[in-house]
């Protein structure tokens, strides 16, 4: 076995990496990862250490070279028989190349696509012709949310919101939000320190439990499930870190769960927020 980085002892987020299965390739991976693990939860590898990103990029693409002999001619044969034309997509000489505006589902599309890596310093996914059927089933999908990101696209979505009571009430919800507050029932309290589900915000970690009580015309329809014995209770997002290791709830939450505010995650809850956890946490770096 290769000896790992020894940067990697250093604490950092893991990594996560999928690919298809065979046995010669996860022999392959292992030998290069020894240090990683495979997560039920995620359905992939994770992978740790401060350079991780960059070495599952580097064996990625080793792997798309290995494959490309026969792989690689089938996906070149399928594109010309059956093109992808749009304007976010591009053709080089080892695959193609994917340019869209930031997109959450862009990148959770594209990461679920095998060999797919991230090229940094010209800011475009590339994605290699033995890949090309799976980019085609998920292109559909990936087009229309790059298209909804466009920047004319929200202009055009601001400009017909103005002056309706849909814009009043998303910038209630804004002003609401910013307060990271959310009313829980005062005999039910939730566990602190740990993320849990809620219907507003998706999955938070409470910090405190204030005590006072809500004001039900203060926040009338932003908080449905509230009641006047709710107090408030502040929260913050959760860390990818403290995402990944929290165990899910094996079924969703029943009238009584919603009704306090707060639940345990299921495992869906968890990986739509370890989604957007992912790139939060990589600018904030």
């Amino acid at each position: 076995m290769r000896n790992g980085d020894p940067r990697d002892k250093e604490k950092s987020t893991p990594e996560t990496v999928s690919f298809p299965f065979d046995r010669m390739t996860v022999a392959r991976f292992r030998e290069t990862f020894p240090r990683a693990r495979w997560s039920d939860q995620l359905q992939a590898w994770t992978v740790p250490g401060t350079t991780a990103r960059r070495r599952i990029d580097l064996w990625l693409a080793a792997e798309a070279d290995r494959r490309r002999p026969f792989e690689e001619e089938r996906g070149r044969d399928a594109f010309e028989f059956e093109p992808i034309l749009s304007p976010y997509l591009s053709v080089h000489e080892r695959g193609f190349r994917i340019k869209t505006p930031f997109s959450r589902k862009v990148v959770e599309e594209l990461r679920q696509i095998p060999f797919t890596r991230w090229n940094g310093e010209e800011k475009v996914w590339e994605v290699p012709y033995a890949s090309y059927d799976d980019l085609q089933h998920r292109w559909q999908t990936i087009e229309e949310a790059a298209r909804w990101c466009e920047p004319e696209e929200r202009r055009k979505r601001a400009e017909a919101r103005k002056g309706t009571e849909e814009e009043a009430k998303a910038r209630r919800r804004a002003l609401e939000r910013r307060k990271r507050r959310l009313p829980v029932a005062g005999d039910d309290l939730p566990p602190l320190d740990r993320p849990l589900a809620t219907a507003s915000y998706g999955v938070v970690v409470f910090t405190e439990v204030t005590g006072e009580l809500m004001d039900r015309e203060e926040v009338a329809g932003a908080y449905p499930h509230a009641e006047e014995e709710h107090v408030w209770a502040n929260w913050r997002l959760p860390t990818f870190e403290e995402l990944i290791n929290t165990w899910p709830a094996r079924s969703g939450p029943g009238e009584e769960e919603r009704h306090r505010g707060w639940w345990r995650a299921s495992l869906e809850e968890l990986r739509a927020a370890r989604q957007k956890a992912r790139p939060h946490e990589k600018r904030s770096r």
